[in-house]
């Protein structure tokens, strides 16, 4: 008799793949690239346990909540998955945040005084801007690699798709555009217009400078409290993030607590 393949790494693989879709909703940048995710561990029965930490002890419950719900349901999903438990550690509300999220509750159910409702409009508006920031970003590449305004403003679905992107980042920053496109303009075919506001228009040519303005500036906050939470995770924990695909890691020492550090990243609830 052959003895069982030993598939375990290949496994561990699919479920960082899978915690590299999710995103710190505000900054729209995947929880593993912020080296977010502590460990990951397989157990023997197919079991998934995540644990992850976050920049400052504070940091936004809301937020907190919606990444571990996320990774929780993005796992979930690989067909050999057995269970998922996702854990926060270091956090003011992690015990409230893992006790709701295990059990399967609502936002407003594990936090039932701070919140008169649950998180759409709040996911909702930090979609509008991961539109926005995507869109931006493969706007100026394109108007940097020599096409004008009235040029990308005339460009179809289809069109943008055929151009030739050489580097993987750049048909990179169109894969994610055209993702979230689809939830701003769903009906569009491939004579639509590529480039559209948040409510699925097209872009009038005299407004272009003043939308690009608009757009840059959405794309500047966040990447200024994206680098802002990596220093955070950097200086808070003396370890580098995990090897993905790798199991289990020791956990991080910490470091001094940063109390004179904050921003509304950190702070708000709702």
């Amino acid at each position: 008799m052959k003895p069982p393949v030993d598939n375990s790494a290949e496994k561990l693989q699919e479920v960082w793949a899978r915690l590299a879709v999710v995103c710190d909703p505000e900054l729209d940048e995947p929880v593993t690239d912020m080296g977010f995710i502590e460990a990951v561990h397989l157990d023997p029965d197919d079991s998934v346990r995540v644990h992850f930490r976050l920049p400052t002890f504070w940091c936004a419950p809301n937020f907190a909540f919606l990444m571990a719900n996320d990774m929780r349901e993005a796992v979930a999903r690989l067909p050999w998955v057995a269970g998922v438990s996702v854990t926060l550690a270091d956090h003011c509300y992690a015990e409230q945040i893992n006790r709701g999220v295990g059990q399967g509750h609502s936002f407003s159910q594990t936090f039932p005084d701070e919140s008169s409702a649950d998180l759409h409009d709040l996911r909702a508006r930090f979609r509008q801007k991961a539109f926005q920031r995507r869109q931006e970003l493969l706007l100026r590449h394109l108007r940097d690699s020599g096409y004008t305004p009235q040029a990308l403003l005339r460009l179809s679905l289809a069109e943008l798709g055929e151009i030739a992107l050489d580097e993987p980042g750049n048909r990179h920053l169109r894969a994610r555009y055209l993702e979230i496109r689809k939830e701003f303009a769903p009906d569009g075919g491939p004579d639509a217009p590529a480039f559209v506001t948040l409510q699925g228009q097209p872009i009038e040519a005299p407004d272009f400078a003043d939308y690009m303005t608009a757009l840059r500036r959405v794309r500047v906050n966040a990447e200024f409290n994206a680098n802002l939470c990596r220093g955070l995770l950097r200086v808070r924990y003396e370890a580098e993030p995990p090897t993905q695909g790798a199991d289990a890691t020791d956990p991080p020492r910490l470091s001094p607590d940063l109390s004179a550090a904050h921003s509304d990243h950190y702070s708000s609830k709702t």
